[in-house]
């Protein structure tokens, strides 16, 4: 993110959506090893062979093999998705800008100029408030709205937008011939981030 900055633009939070949402994929994690080893057990004692004839002690190291491809297919097919999805999701607030990516390969870029936002709406379910998450809303004129899904921290992360929003320059300011005072000198990007930007 830092590359893709503006000059005079600085990043003031970045995150990940809540990791509650990964709380299914970590019980499938831990779950399905263990089922596949009761019923590895359950094969080897000869439980199968006495519950279905037909599976005599011949099966057995195919059954094991079984159990362990199915630990191993619930891992790769539910448990990584998740993981993965989660982890390539990030919410990056500048001093100008509200930018969301999504994806990992088929990457996908949503930026809000905070400029033309007009409305924000905060958004949280039962269980959210529980875990202080819930999905931003950001309306502008042109681009329709741009909603941040399970924003960790969401009543703080609402508060550094409109922060950031109200530190913009004016539109009378921005031109050319004009300018800001502000105290000692300090920008708003620079008053937020306790410094100026490194170059």
């Amino acid at each position: 993110m830092r590359r893709s900055l503006v000059p005079g633009e600085q990043v003031i939070v970045s995150t990940r959506p809540q990791p509650r949402k990964l709380s299914g994929a970590a019980a499938a994690f831990i779950l399905s090893p263990a089922i596949a080893a009761y019923f590895s057990a359950w094969v080897i004692r000869g439980e199968a062979g006495r519950a279905v004839p037909a599976l005599s002690g011949r099966w057995t190291p195919w059954l094991v093999t079984g159990c362990i491809l199915a630990a191993a297919s619930v891992w790769l097919g539910f448990c990584l998705p998740r993981l993965l999805r989660w982890h390539g999701t990030r919410y990056t607030l500048t001093s100008r800008r509200m930018v969301a990516r999504s994806g990992m390969w088929k990457r996908q870029d949503r930026q809000v100029n905070l400029a033309s936002v007009r409305n924000l709406t905060v958004h949280e379910s039962v269980l959210q408030r529980l875990f202080r998450s819930g999905n931003i809303s950001l309306e502008t004129g042109h681009q329709g709205v741009v909603t941040l899904q399970d924003v960790p921290e969401v009543a703080r992360f609402r508060d550094f937008i409109l922060d950031a929003i109200e530190d913009l320059p004016d539109e009378d300011d921005a031109q050319p011939g004009r300018t800001t005072d502000y105290p000692a000198g300090a920008l708003p990007w620079e008053m937020k981030e306790g410094g100026p930007d490194e170059r």
